[in-house]
């Protein structure tokens, strides 16, 4: 028997909490319901109150209720909901969690989700789970279950998504955890895209003979920040960042984008990498349609009918060869980079669509200038999916864990706690 923790505004969803969590007392589980209501009455009573949530966050609940104002209610209660479920968790009172609700319930329930570790299962209920749920998913496993009708009462259609929404959740803890599998390997992170599949393919090979396990992340903006947030919980032994592609979608304005942080996790963190510059020969947008007017004049290639790729110019490889650099000077681990100096990807080698020499050129030698002594560069005639190339960037990668490693934890305790 698992307990589920039940989080919601039980002031204006608390009909439809209720339902659910008697949905998941019928499985045979256990809910310990958190209230983060504001203005009403909870509809029934929680375990843990929205006066013990709005505490966690620091505030005095009256006092906000008092200024009615909607968006502060909204970042105390979501502020206040992470610290609660951390330290559930840290207790090991709860074993999954789900919530249901609007904009304000979602961005309070997601909130505290994202707090939560990859695995423990998570199932949000929301009217906006069928549009861009980037910014409430984040880099955390979230299942965000579309309310189709608005969380605004029992009906035919919410009874039906709520009772499958209990059931999956239920799912989650039944099953319990993965089957092990290689659990005592190191773990090695990867950074790759279509255009250096081959190169993080044939590395991987030779850190998994090397007794490494290897997770790969597609540089997709989330893929690259889901690494990084990785990196930072200390289980990371090493990082094959090949594919740092997701720096040009934060310079120049694609969709890509991992933001301003991508490259610093193991930089900080003293976490041995090697860092190469693939893919940064190309901005993503979405289908043609899509493309800003200023960027008309420039060289495109269709990736797929819903990708569209623009070869950055001599001028942008120049900034993102600084930038690189920068991420890079903060490190106090070991790093290499390794430079393919016949291409980047695989449409910029010759005769191809993004085979712009002046670019690549002016990309490397502002990252050799911005670098501070001490980093090593390694330069290779080749391009970034030559096996010599993938090779050397798996050794470099074992000879830097080989020299240094990383790790931390973090504690807390709260006034509510039992």
């Amino acid at each position: 028997m698992a307990t589920i923790a039940v989080l919601g505004t039980l002031d204006t969803k608390g009909d439809e909490h209720a339902f659910v969590a008697g949905l998941i007392r019928s499985r045979g589980h256990r809910t310990l319901v958190i209230d983060v209501g504001i203005l009403e009455p909870a509809r029934f009573d929680p375990d843990i109150s929205r006066d013990d949530v709005a505490s966690a966050a620091g505030v005095v609940l009256s006092e906000i209720v008092a200024r009615r104002d909607r968006g502060e209610a909204v970042k105390v209660m979501a502020a206040g909901a992470l610290v609660v479920v951390q330290e559930l968790l840290r207790q090991g009172r709860i074993d999954g969690i789900i919530s249901l609700g609007g904009g304000g319930g979602t961005a309070i329930g997601t909130a505290a989700m994202r707090s939560l570790p990859i695995g423990f299962p998570k199932v949000m209920v929301s009217t906006l789970a069928s549009g861009n749920t980037a910014q409430y998913v984040g880099s955390k496993d979230i299942v965000m279950f579309p309310s189709i009708v608005d969380v605004a009462g029992l009906n035919r259609i919410s009874r039906e998504i709520l009772t499958r929404a209990a059931g999956a959740v239920c799912g989650m803890v039944e099953i319990g955890s993965a089957p092990e599998c290689g659990a005592d390997n190191p773990v090695i992170v990867a950074s790759m895209f279509g255009n250096t599949t081959d190169c993080v393919q044939v590395a991987r090979a030779v850190l998994e003979a090397a007794g490494y396990e290897v997770l790969v992340f597609h540089a997709t903006g989330v893929g690259g920040r889901t690494m990084e947030s990785l990196v930072e919980t200390g289980m990371v032994a090493g990082v094959l960042d090949v594919t740092t592609t997701e720096w040009a979608d934060e310079l120049v304005g694609g969709v890509l984008s991992a933001g301003p942080t991508r490259l610093e996790s193991a930089a900080r963190n003293g976490v041995p990498a090697i860092v190469a510059p693939g893919c940064l020969d190309m901005v993503n947008f979405m289908g043609p349609e899509t493309i800003p007017d200023k960027f008309q004049a420039r060289t495109f290639y269709a990736h797929n009918p819903q990708v569209t790729l623009m070869r950055t110019s001599p001028s942008e490889c120049a900034e993102l060869g600084r930038v690189i650099a920068s991420k890079l000077n903060l490190s106090i681990g070991p790093v290499t980079v390794l430079l393919p100096l016949r291409g980047i990807s695989v449409v910029s080698a010759a005769g191809q669509p993004f085979y712009d020499p002046e670019a690549d050129h002016a990309l490397f030698q502002s990252l050799k200038s911005a670098l501070r002594p001490g980093i090593e560069v390694k330069e290779f005639d080749c391009g970034i999916n030559d096996p010599v190339f993938a090779e050397a960037c798996a050794a470099a990668l074992l000879a830097n864990i080989a020299s240094g490693k990383a790790g931390g934890s973090r504690k807390g305790s709260h006034p509510w706690q039992t």
